[in-house]
């Protein structure tokens, strides 16, 4: 498969103040694809300006027309399958069929919270993931869903017509789990990683690769454990949360030494995210621009 770059581009921006325009000029500079954050609030953008994924989508939606558009990642901490899959459903439709559904367990953050309840213990947020992702695989392929799980319910629940993309939009499923992995294996159309978070403050960027290695590894065995083919899944890295964070975006020569790093690992898309100053996502915004430009074309 071929190394795509894709970007993320967080929901801070009011629409008419710069947000419409970041959307259009990501699929100007040929981006496979446009990706936002699914939160109520995120880290140290908690007291500024944040808006929700669905609107920001759909918006984005309206004004391009090759890109696609998708979360990277939608979660469980604040979602219900139910009304997920309308909105996605309705999203679908008007993007003509350029969604993609990045969707992880969720943490501790803000969103495990904000509807006032206790945050999720690990064990509690995989069992919640495995079933909100097994409910939500039915209710985008199947036209009236029933189910009674330990964690979520539909009665009777109608999502007519369905997904223009079929038999549904695609899953990219964040995991580096036993249980995650099983569950991209099974229901990722691709699987998404940002890395090995403990190696973010103080690692290497080589301990940082022989991590993602063994990652890469052990998602092909859940995928053998199933009879599926390793290589018919996708695989995403959210770049800046690697030892390397921004670097790779000070030049043209650092990205494509990045990239054909991560290539070799068999990563199929890299996601970069949108420049934003003062903040940890800051960047050369003409530096970035060359990247998306030109790296696809050293990448071969």
């Amino acid at each position: 498969m071929s190394l795509h770059l894709s970007t993320v581009i967080l929901p801070h921006r009011r629409w008419h103040e710069g947000g419409r325009s970041d959307w259009t000029r990501a699929e100007q500079l040929g981006f496979h694809a446009a990706y936002t954050y699914d939160h109520l609030s995120w880290r140290s953008f908690r007291d500024g300006p944040w808006f929700g994924a669905v609107p920001t989508l759909t918006a984005a939606a309206s004004v391009t027309e090759r890109i696609r558009l998708g979360t990277l990642v939608t979660s469980p901490n604040f979602r219900h399958p139910v009304t997920l899959a309308k909105e996605l459903i309705s999203l679908d439709d008007i993007s003509g069929g350029r969604i993609t559904l990045g969707i992880g367990a969720g943490g501790s953050g803000f969103d495990a919270t904000a509807l006032g309840q206790e945050p999720w213990t690990p064990r509690e947020r995989a069992d919640r993931f495995a079933e909100f992702v097994t409910l939500l695989d039915r209710l985008l392929t199947e036209d009236s869903v029933s189910y009674e799980g330990d964690h979520y319910s539909a009665h009777e629940a109608r999502d007519i017509p369905g997904c223009v993309q079929r038999p549904r939009l695609p899953f990219a499923v964040a995991a580096t789990g036993p249980r995650g992995l099983r569950l991209a294996a099974r229901f990722g159309q691709a699987w998404v990683t940002t890395g090995d978070p403990k190696l973010y403050e103080s690692g290497t960027p080589e301990q940082s690769v022989r991590a993602l290695r063994d990652q890469t590894d052990r998602l092909s065995d859940a995928c053998a454990s199933l009879g599926r083919d390793p290589g018919s899944l996708r695989r995403i890295l959210l770049t800046g949360f690697t030892p390397d964070r921004a670097r790779p975006l000070d030049s043209l020569d650092a990205f494509v030494d990045f990239a054909g790093r991560h290539r070799e690992l068999g990563f199929t898309e890299l996601v970069l995210h949108w420049p934003i100053p003062d903040t940890d996502f800051a960047a050369d915004e003409k530096i970035f621009e060359r990247i998306a430009m030109e790296a696809p074309a050293q990448l071969g």
